[in-house]
This record gives structure tokens, C-alpha cells and sequence, in this order.
């Protein structure tokens, strides 16, 4: 999180929030937060987030826009975390920082259950995890912000993108590899069957599942207008993470067969998916260039992923050296079934 915005934080800030929200003194924890200040909560109405960001990193309307589309999806009978009204019918709060800029306060309803467990990682999973996101995409074809004011930005935006900001100047063969496949990732077609609102951010780590399996996602912070195969190669990226040649088809194909049960998205864009892996591997590695001392990196999972990557990405490697076209057979097609296995 920002220093400056830590700094500004204090307990008449979160004691205002929780007035709006009706929460009662004893009723809220401290959860970890990266750029936000997170929190849960309980009311008589039941289990619910509470989150508290700053207009330094987001506007009231960027945080509009992502509740509205956030509830669209929830009413289509997607599986995700909705956000709920404040005291007053807000579903943005805000509270002066003192300084001249204001917190903002949005509260979601909890999702249910908890992180998926290693036993539960199968193909029932991936499978339930593919129909959600296809859902999703569905519905985001027809979603128009009911306010201008509120359109999120898009992928290759100046605020979503940071890359040569972060990347070292030395690097200069990832930084031209990053030019050329900008050049490629800008020219693709966005078409409303192809491209549209995403999650952008959609792995495991931002969805619990229940007892029966289903899957409710949530941290919407980060959705921006993108190819759909954008956000299905974020959710590849962080799945299949080692054994590429095993463990991509083992995740890809369920995942594809629960994913065209929703929506249908022409096999030819599958060619893409190296591309946008790429770009996320990039984009991490500038994220972990700004957020950490590379030269010293002592979180183990930061410290694999570095391993060997500069050199590899300096060479021009893929990501992943999958063939992600031959999962086309999975991806045909288009189900009649819509079912409302991730209706809250």
C-alpha cells in the first residue's frame, strides 16, 4: 500500500465507515490488504467485506463502475461476491481524509466457504471454474454503464499498465520484446464477441468455494475492458504455474468444456494465448521490480518465479510452450444448458 495513503489513515476514518454500514463496536476484523484497507464484518443480515480505498487510487466513478457491472453479473446469476448498499443506499461511501482527498467505503456480501483445498483441485473444479467465467463474459456483451462517468478503463490503459515505468533500464531486450508484442496485442479486433468488461485478475486466490462446490469470485478492484481469451490466459497463467506439458491439459480441457456450457468464443482466439501470457509475465516482473528488492528477495514464491526469468524472457521464451490450439475440439461449440449452479 502507498505510504501516503497509510499515513492518512486513522480510526475516526474506519469509525465513520462503519457507521455508514451500520457495523457495531466488537463486529469488524482487520483482514490482509495490499492497496486497500480490508475488513469483515457481521450484522443481524449476515457475513459481509468491507473496503476501504483512496481516491489516489481510484475515482468515486472508476469504483461506481465496478459495483454496478459487480451486481449486473450477480443478477445474471453469476457466482460473485455483490456489493451492497450503505446506510444512506450508497454503494460508495465517501469520507474525508482531512487533506483534501476522501477514503472510499464499499462493502460486499462475504462469499461463501473458503479457499479451495488442494484435495478438491480436480476437474470438477476447473470445469465449474470455466462456467463461471464464461458466464461472466456472456453477460458482459450486453453491459452498458447506466453512467458514462463510469466506464472502466481499458486493458492497454496508462493506469492498468505500468511496465516500462518499473522494468529496469538495463533490460533492453524485454523491453523491446514488451514494444512488439504491444504492437500485436493493440491490433487485435475487439469486437462485442470477443471483447468486453473482465475480471482481469480471476485466479484462485480471489474465489472460495462452498461445500457443494460452487464457486463465488470476488476482488473486482482490477476489471477493465479486454479480450475475453485475455482473461481466460490470466486464469491459465497462475493454474499451470510448473509441469507445463501435464498439468496444462489437465486444466485446460475441463476448463474449456465448462467454459463453451456459457458462452461461445470462436477456437481461433486460443492462438492468442501465448501472447497474452506473455504480457502478464512481464507485467509481474515489473510489479515485482517496483514492490521488491530483487537482489534480495526473500519471499520463497517471488524468489522461484524470478529464478532464471530475466535471462528466459531476455531470450524470448514463451511462457507457457503449450500448443493451446489443439484444446480447440474443447472450446467448440455451444451448450444449451444454463444452469444456476453459481446463483447466490
Amino acid at each position: 500500500m502507498e505510504p501516503r495513503i497509510k499515513d492518512r489513515f486513522n480510526d475516526k476514518i474506519l469509525e465513520d465507515a462503519c457507521q455508514r454500514y451500520g457495523i457495531a463496536p466488537g463486529h469488524i476484523h482487520l483482514l490482509d490488504g495490499f492497496e486497500s484497507f480490508m475488513y469483515a464484518f457481521d450484522r443481524p443480515d449476515g457475513d459481509f467485506i468491507l473496503r476501504i480505498g483512496h481516491s489516489f487510487r481510484r475515482t468515486p466513478e472508476l469504483i461506481h463502475g465496478e459495483v454496478d457491472w459487480l451486481n449486473y453479473l450477480a443478477a445474471g446469476g453469476a457466482g460473485v461476491a455483490r456489493a451492497v448498499f450503505s446506510q444512506e443506499g450508497e454503494l460508495v461511501e465517501q469520507i474525508p481524509d482531512g487533506l483534501g482527498e476522501h477514503f472510499l467505503a464499499t462493502a460486499f456480501v462475504k462469499a461463501r466457504g473458503g479457499p479451495p483445498e488442494r484435495a478438491a483441485w480436480n476437474a470438477r473444479l476447473f470445469e465449474c471454474w470455466g462456467q463461471l467465467i464464461g458466464r461472466m463474459h456472456r453477460l458482459s456483451k450486453d453491459y452498458t454503464p447506466p453512467n458514462p462517468d463510469w466506464k472502466r478503463p481499458e486493458w492497454d490503459g496508462e493506469t492498468n499498465l505500468e511496465v516500462m515505468q518499473f522494468l529496469p533500464p538495463e533490460a533492453v531486450e524485454i523491453r523491446r520484446h514488451f514494444q512488439v508484442l504491444m504492437e500485436h496485442l493493440q491490433a487485435l479486433p475487439r469486437d462485442r464477441e470477443a471483447y468486453g468488461l473482465v475480471h482481469q485478475d480471476a485466479h484462485a486466490g480471489n474465489f472460495f468455494v462452498d461445500e457443494a462446490g460452487a464457486i463465488t469470485l470476488f476482488d473486482f478492484d482490477d476489471c477493465v475492458y479486454g479480450h475475453f481469451i485475455y482473461d481466460i490466459a490470466m486464469v491459465i497463467f497462475y493454474a499451470v504455474m510448473r509441469d507445463f506439458e501435464q498439468r496444462t491439459p489437465e486444466f485446460c480441457l475441463p476448463f474449456f468444456r465448462g467454459y463453451r456450457s456459457e458462452n461461445h468464443l470462436d477456437p481461433a482466439w486460443l492462438a492468442e494465448i501465448p501472447s497474452f501470457l506473455k504480457l502478464r509475465e512481464i507485467d509481474m516482473v515489473a510489479l515485482i521490480h517496483r514492490s521488491f528488492d530483487v537482489t534480495n528477495l526473500t519471499d520463497p514464491w517471488v524468489a522461484w518465479f524470478m529464478d532464471g526469468r530475466m535471462a528466459r524472457m531476455a531470450r524470448g521464451e514463451p511462457y507457457n510452450p503449450v500448443d493451446f490450439t489443439q484444446f480447440a475440439e474443447a472450446l467448440e461449440g455451444k451448450s444449451k444448458d444454463r444452469s444456476t449452479d453459481f446463483a447466490e
